[in-house]
This record gives structure tokens, sequence and C-alpha cells, in this order.
């Protein structure tokens, strides 16, 4: 009868660890192999009464097999995983699965029975065994328990494969959409420096090629300032191309023509629903100009508090993207351009200094065409030829008076008004000859000296209402209120005309 009940007590216990193996995958859901094994043989010591517990897990590829042991009582083997593999491979080779062997205890003196079971289908993923001192090792429900924990392993195994498979297939995914964005913006590189060239032989821009020569082959911040239609793109492509970078990326961002709201995504990306309309992961310009050099234009349209985030760009040489918290770290060069007095937008507060000042370790400033005029014959027939292949005309003669003309006129548009204009007198040109409507210069002209007039009066009646309110710009008795104008309007205009307070 003692018998009969502890019979009873044992099964109860088997019934307790099969239910107790529902609860296994909480156990290790989302470990490593080798943890999820260890978990697996912690299971096995603690539901049967084993001496020792032995796991070996083959390597898909060349690598080596991953091999664990666990005892009873220290739970960490006191024989190498690899030198008990070694001493239980016949065993494995002469008995078939579930079967039992007797041997000599390889930890010890006396005898065990030893069981195994493939990690798997077959030999070739793995195998699990256990060995117990008692003689009658394994009971049918004991036997059941080893096959359904290692089972289960078995699952979670192959689930953490297919995780491990998909992490890489994503990243692949990642490294394929980085290549082909690379390659677009190479070959837009490669357009563009086919197609445009810095033309002219004046001393006022072989002033700047000297300066680019000499900061190309550093790793300096370059802050090219000029008015609008200067070349400045130009002169960065020329930064990067004499710089050791040059066969690495060129990116180019116009930080006006990007809305204020997606600005940060477009510089440093953004993560799968970061925000309303991100339906997937995007890379942004820093990380696509890894290695290479990133143009960013227009800078001081840049907001105030996007400023920070790329401040330590240049400092640190990380950021996170939009969505993310992990930490991605570049190396990028950084050429910054505006056509903006950035110094008065920081006495202004409107441009953080500490950036300006990184931005401005090597500044260089484009002069307009207008103070190189004996750069316009040249730039004239170079942008003929160019236009003139492009659109089929044979364009062989320049009259002497039309380069006089244009030679005269200041060119408010700098070379890019100079460009349309030739590429637009080609196209209207019937002959050889170039036919340039000079006309229009005129009433350009006209025009601007107009809107300087305006301006003019414009400025001097501002200053008079901020004399008399004393560079009070709101209130009741403000120069906004003088003016019958809100005051972010008036400081507006203040801006646009260049008008400072005086210090």
């Amino acid at each position: 009868m003692p018998d009969r009940i502890e019979d009873i007590r044992r099964l109860q216990g088997c019934l307790n660890d099969l239910v107790g193996l529902l609860a296994l995958p909480a156990l290790w859901n989302g470990r490593e192999p080798e943890e999820a094994l260890r978990v697996l043989l912690d299971v096995l010591l603690r539901m049967l009464p084993l001496e020792f517990a032995y796991a070996r897990l083959n390597a898909m590829g060349d690598g080596p097999a991953l091999e664990i042991c666990r005892v009873a009582d220290r739970r960490d083997c006191p024989l190498p995983a690899q030198e008990l593999g070694r001493a239980l491979e016949p065993w494995f080779r002469l008995k078939t699965p579930g079967a039992v062997s007797v041997l000599a205890s390889p930890l010890g003196t006396g005898n065990v029975a030893l069981v195994y079971v493939w990690l798997g289908l077959d030999r070739e993923r793995g195998v699990v065994a256990v060995g117990s001192r008692r003689a009658d090792f394994p009971e049918e429900l004991e036997l059941l328990v080893l096959r359904s924990a290692v089972n289960q392993a078995v699952i979670e195994l192959q689930r953490a494969e297919v995780f491990a498979a998909r992490r890489q297939a994503m990243a692949m995914e990642q490294v394929k959409d980085h290549l082909l964005a690379e390659n677009n913006y190479l070959r837009q590189v490669l357009d563009h420096e086919q197609q445009r060239e810095i033309v002219g032989r004046s001393a006022a821009l072989q002033k700047v090629l000297d300066l680019v020569a000499q900061v190309a082959p550093t790793d300096a911040c370059v802050l090219i300032q000029g008015e609008t239609g200067t070349g400045k793109e130009l002169v960065a492509r020329a930064v990067h191309r004499l710089s050791g970078r040059r066969q690495q990326p060129f990116v180019t961002l116009n930080c006006a023509a990007i809305p204020t709201g997606l600005l940060e995504a477009e510089l440093f990306g953004h993560e799968k629903g970061a925000f309303t309309g991100a339906v997937g992961q995007r890379i942004g310009r820093f990380e696509l100009a890894h290695r290479g050099t990133i143009f960013l234009d227009e800078v001081g349209e840049i907001p105030l508090e996007l400023q920070a985030k790329l401040l330590r760009v240049l400092q640190e040489q990380e950021f996170e993207r939009l969505g993310s918290a992990r930490t991605l770290r570049v190396d990028v060069r950084l050429v910054a351009a505006s056509n903006r007095n950035l110094a008065r937008m920081v006495a202004e507060r409107e441009f953080r200094s500490d950036l300006y000042y990184r931005l401005k370790v090597f500044p260089i400033a484009l002069p307009p065409l207008r103070e190189r005029s004996e750069d316009i014959p040249q730039l004239v027939r170079y942008f003929a030829g160019r236009h003139a292949r492009r659109y089929g005309k044979g364009i062989a003669h320049i009259p002497e008076e039309t380069l006089a003309a244009l030679s005269r006129y200041s060119w408010p548009g700098n070379v890019r008004e100079m460009e349309n204009l030739i590429e637009r007198s080609v196209i209207l040109s019937p002959g050889p000859t170039l036919e340039v409507p000079l006309g229009e210069l005129g009433c350009a002209e006209v025009a601007a000296r107009d809107a300087a007039t305006l301006e003019a009066c414009e400025r001097e009646h501002i200053l008079r209402a901020l004399h008399e309110s004393r560079w009070v710009i709101a209130g009741p008795r403000g120069a906004a209120a003088r003016l019958g104008m809100k005051r972010t309007s008036l400081q507006h205009r203040m801006r646009k005309l260049g008008i400072a307070r005086p210090s």
C-alpha cells in the first residue's frame, strides 16, 4: 500500500509538471538560443530526478556547436560541456531516441540511466540528453515530460530563428534603400558635374577659388555667403570634389524649400508612425551623407528649435531619428550657405550664436556678378554654347554690342538670371547669331530702380516712427501703433529693409 501511494504521488507530480510546461513560453520568450537552452535544462532538472542534463545545438553554418551542461546540485557542470558531449556521443549512435542506456556516470562514480531525444526532427539540429541515478528512470510520464519540454524548446528556437531572419531581412532592406538613395544622389552629382562648372577669370572669382583650394582638403565647416544666384552650390560642390570625401555622397538640401514642420524629418529621418503620414521608415539627409558632404542651402531658414539639434550633429556627430530613441553616429562634413545676413540675425536673436560660430569656421563670400563684370562675356559664351547643344541650335556668333550691353547690366539676379536670359535667347534665335532681347534689361533696370526708390521711402518712414517712439516697437505708443501695423509685421519689414536698433 505505501508503494501504491508513492506511485500515485509520483503520477500527480508528473501531471503537475506537464501542466507547468504550459508556462514555459513565458520563461524563455524573446531569449537568445543559449539562454533558451539553459532555461530548458533548468526546467528538466527541476521536474525530473536527474543527475545532469546536456544539450547541443548544431550551428547552421560553419561555426561551432552550442553545448551546455547543468547538474542537479551545483547547476554548473564540473566537466566542460564539450567533453561531456564527446563522452555521450557513442550512446547517441547506438541507441534510438527515447531508449534507456545504462552507463558509468561521466561526472562521478556509479551508473546512470541515460535517455536522449533529438532537438528537432533529426540529429542534424542537435540533441538533449538527461541522466538519472534512479534505476527505473524514466517512467512513461517522465519521458512524456522530457519530450514535451524539448518540443516546446524547439518551437521557441524556431521562433527565434524566424525573428532573426526577419530582422536580417529588414536590415538588408534598409541597406538596399540606403544604397538606392545614395545611388540616386551620386547620379545627380555626376549629371550636375558634367553639366556645370565655375566659369570666370576675374580677380574676385580667383580669390574665391583660392579659398576653396585651401579649405577643401580639411574637414572644416564652410559657410558660403552671397546674393541669390551667385553660384553657392557650385562652390560647395567644388569643396567636395577637391576633398578626400569626393568618392562619397554629396547630399544637398534647400532649407527654405521644405515646410518647417517637415524639415527635422528631412534632415534626420523618421521611424514608421513617428507622426501622421509617416507610413514607413525614412533615412534622413545626414544619414544619407555618411562619410561624405552635406550641403545645407539657405541655412538661415532653419527654425530656432531645430538649430540646437543641428549644432549637436556638428559637435558630436550623432542624432536620433524622429520617433526613435536609438542614437545614430555619422561622419559628415557640412557646407552651409545663406543669402541672409546671419550676423544680424544673431544680433536679433533669430539665429543661435553658438551655431553661427560653429558654421563660420571658414567663411567664403561670393561676389555678385556686377562686381566681376569682366567674367560676363565668358559666361555668356558658356551658357550660349551649353544651351545651343541642348536644343540643337547652331549658335556660332554673339555680336560684340550684345556682349557690351550685357556687361553694363547690373544683374540683380546674378548668374542665375543671366543663364535664364541666355537660354531664352537661344530658343528665340532663328539663325547662327545669338539674338538677346536687350530691351528686357532696360525694363528690369527701371523696375529695380523704382523698387529701390520705394524701399528707400519706406525705410525712411519706418526709421522716423522708430525715432519718435525711442525704438519702442510694441505698445500703444510704440512704432507699430504709429504706423498702423502689427508688431510682427513691422519687425518683418525691419529685417527685410536691414533696419537694426543702434547699439
